[in-house]
């Protein structure tokens, strides 16, 4: 939705209360509000100030929000060149089933955030990879691992309580591994859930993801990307155009690929394929 100079693009999941918004406002003025979620907001651009827990607050860029669920605010631009920010609201069965998964059933109570406003590089680098994930193309494992990174850095920075993670340790940890690389391995293509790789693995999703990271040098979601991409390749030496190997690899749409594959091999998928039919 674009209105003169201000916009605002909106994403939801459709099975549970987890959104995402990117908007930039001149001229809006929030009313006194509240959301039955936690909600994250990264400012990206100028300066908005809001009133909240009977003070006032700005948030400049870079900095981020932190409103616990029915915690009552309002919002306007600070400077004349407004505000432009990401969002993203998290309901508290979300937040709760997340970190009962990290700490293994452990989680103790809900996490309150004391500060509305936080300046901290990690936890703006995390929101901001959650943000881009859900807004994105990026598959269901990728969300939920960033989702959980995301919840987990911000109840262990900014909240009252951080969650006591559990993890596996040694033969546990590779033989858990061992089983998610297993079934990645056999299913790369399919979409395959945190909570695939958890049953498979025998342990939390939480747990799984550390592990297999501490394993294999990176996320499960970013091993399954390669096994897609490795298809793409063979698929592209057999002469498929770009858009059919992006689609018989798995991937979302040509864009998504073709960025990847860039990201990956530095080439795209066309300069790659016309390199290698030139030498068959």
């Amino acid at each position: 939705m674009e209105t003169g100079n201000s916009w605002v693009r909106y994403w939801r999941d459709e099975t549970r209360l987890l959104e995402a918004m990117h908007a930039q406002f001149y001229e809006h003025v929030y009313s006194l509000h509240s959301h039955d979620t936690y909600s994250f907001g990264i400012t990206d651009v100028g300066a908005q100030s809001f009133r909240c827990r009977g003070g006032d607050h700005t948030s400049g860029a870079g900095m981020v929000m932190a409103f616990n669920p029915d915690e009552v605010h309002d919002g306007r631009a600070a400077v004349d060149v407004g505000y432009q920010y990401r969002i993203v609201h998290i309901g508290p069965s979300v937040v709760c089933d997340i970190l009962t998964d990290v700490s293994d059933g452990q989680a103790g109570g809900m996490p309150l955030f004391m500060r509305p406003v936080l300046t901290d590089p990690v936890l703006t680098r995390a929101l901001a990879r959650l943000h881009a994930a859900l807004v994105g193309c990026s598959g269901r494992m990728e969300r939920e691992e960033l989702l959980t990174l995301a919840v987990l850095a911000m109840a262990e920075r900014g909240a009252t309580q951080a969650p006591r993670k559990r993890t596996l340790m040694d033969q546990a940890q590779r033989q858990a591994a061992g089983r998610a690389h297993s079934l990645l391995n056999d299913a790369f293509l399919e979409p395959i859930s945190s909570d695939d790789l958890a049953e498979a693995a025998g342990c939390s999703r939480f747990a799984v993801y550390r592990a297999f990271r501490q394993e294999y040098g990176m996320p499960p979601s970013g091993y399954q990307r390669l096994l897609r991409l490795r298809r793409a390749r063979h698929l592209l030496t057999g002469g498929l155009s770009p858009a059919a190997a992006a689609a018989a690899s798995g991937f979302a749409d040509q864009a998504h690929f073709s960025r990847w594959f860039k990201r990956t091999y530095g080439i795209t998928p066309g300069t790659f394929r016309r390199a290698a039919l030139e030498q068959s």
